[in-house]
């Protein structure tokens, strides 16, 4: 074993600094530091180099991480990052947004032993910021055009990904998205303080230097149907995502200022980058001022109230139903949001919105936790008369996200979905029940993590290839 390694027994784990709340709450920009280049390699040399990598395991792109930690513990950044970029198209976002505590880092063996976690996320984003300064990133470079074009619906991280690996092996790939601008949620869900949307544009900018085409504002089933762009392309990837907000169905609900998450983190997010944002400008999408109440409990209810907070609200409110440890967001999250002074509610749910127009407060039950459900999670349940009530302004509905009707609104009845209404595909393959027509990502999974949906994009674009290689040797055949 290298003498640069196992350096856990003497070393604490360190992160990289934090921004101070007061600083951090006045702004949009990201919270967290860089790491200093000693600083990196003493924090990689941390690992212990396990015989069995749970990092590796649990990562849902199995990014090979004892051996970049160990490059960067070496010195050795260039190679670092090539070993980190060669199982993952973007780790300069995962090493900013992923929630390592539930995945590689909270999973690290000495975690479990006590001596505190190899700051996994913080090294990874460090190596690849690295790269990007000194010019080892490069777009795609293809020495041998491939005459197949493949049509991707979704510029988000499934659809960029596919893009990529695709872009790569010499396809023409041509990415569809109904906004402004490629990302997906990259772009539009994720606060600036999260990801900073340079990271983004500067990632989409070297897809189209590598000759990956964009057709933006552009809406299947309205701008063109499922089975045009079809009959345009040589295989089609959907990667929608899923966009359309679950909904609280209680007395009330139709009382303006209620509105779903996306509405309300598109809004700031589009101002950040300088668009001209109506509902934002006329103060309705504006929390500055206002008690704002967020329901829900995962990570997009955590982006939402930091977002209220930094747009200046007079209070920031979080109703989550279960208790603290039974929250499904980011821990570290969680513990950010606390810092900046959001005040969360455990255990409490809405039992109705009041108000003459406008939503003006909420009634809102105390729960507690019964047995297990179908889940394994513990139910919530009401407790008898335990009613209260919460001032509000402005309320946002954080509940998660649903599939969007796209048989129907891709004009294509003939496409099978599940009954959640994901996009129903064969286990292996990723293709639909419509031949040349494969699916990835949240579309196909439901809403999840970013890692995922990368991953779902890499295994596309090897089903693909695969089907456009193997319909290529049967024409040949029948030629």
């Amino acid at each position: 074993m290298p003498e640069k390694m196992l350096k856990f027994v003497d070393i604490d784990q360190q992160n990289p600094s934090k921004r101070d709340k007061i600083e951090r709450k006045a702004d949009f920009n990201e919270i967290y530091d860089e790491f200093i280049n000693e600083r990196a390699k003493e924090q990689s040399s941390r690992c212990s180099q396990c015989g069995v990598p749970f990092c590796q395991i649990h990562c849902p792109l199995s990014n090979n991480i004892p051996d970049w930690l160990k490059l960067t513990a070496e010195g050795r950044l260039q190679e670092a990052y090539q070993l980190s970029e060669s199982t993952n198209n973007m780790p300069e976002v995962c090493g900013r947004i992923c929630p390592q505590d539930r995945l590689c880092e909270g999973n690290c063996v000495i975690e479990k032993s006590g001596h505190g976690t190899v700051t996994i996320g913080s090294i990874e984003k460090y190596i690849t910021e690295t790269a990007w300064e000194n010019g080892w990133v490069k777009p795609i470079d293809v020495t041998n055009e491939i005459d197949k074009s493949i049509g991707i619906i979704g510029a988000g991280p499934a659809g960029l990904a596919c893009a990529e690996q695709l872009r790569k092996e010499g396809y023409q790939v041509t990415i569809y998205d109904r906004y402004d601008r490629p990302g997906g949620l990259l772009i539009y869900g994720i606060p600036n303080f999260k990801l900073e949307k340079f990271v983004v544009e500067r990632r989409t900018k070297l897809l189209k230097d590598g000759g990956v085409n964009f057709v933006l504002n552009f809406e299947v089933g309205k701008d063109s149907n499922l089975k045009e762009l079809k009959n345009k392309h040589d295989a089609i990837l959907i990667a929608t995502g899923v966009y359309k907000a679950r909904e609280v169905e209680l007395p009330g609900s139709s009382l303006d200022n209620i509105f779903p998450a996306m509405e309300f983190l598109t809004a700031s997010n589009k101002k950040g980058l300088g668009d001209r944002v109506e509902m934002f400008d006329n103060g309705t999408l504006n929390s500055e001022g206002k008690n704002i109440v967020i329901i829900g409990g995962g990570d997009t209810a955590m982006d939402c109230v930091r977002t209220s907070v930094r747009q200046k609200a007079k209070s920031v409110k979080c109703l989550y139903r279960r208790d603290k440890e039974n929250m499904p967001g980011s821990a570290r999250e969680v513990a950010n949001a606390e810092e900046e002074g959001v005040e969360f509610i455990w255990l409490s749910n809405p039992k109705e919105f009041k108000g003459s127009k406008k939503i003006e407060s909420l009634i809102v039950n105390k729960m507690k936790l019964g047995e297990p459900d179908d889940s394994g999670r513990r139910k919530p349940i009401i407790k008898e008369n335990s009613e209260f009530k919460i001032e509000a302004d402005i309320v946002i509905k954080a509940l998660g996200f649903d599939p969007e009707e796209l048989p129907k609104l891709f004009g294509e009845e003939k496409l099978q979905v599940t009954k959640w209404g994901t996009i129903k595909t064969d286990f292996d393959t990723m293709e639909t029940n419509i031949a040349g027509i494969f699916a990835a990502g949240d579309i196909i999974r439901g809403a999840s993590l970013v890692v995922w949906a990368i991953k779902d994009g890499r295994d596309a674009a090897e089903s693909i290839q695969k089907y456009l290689e193997l319909k290529e040797k049967q024409n040949q055949k029948v030629a």
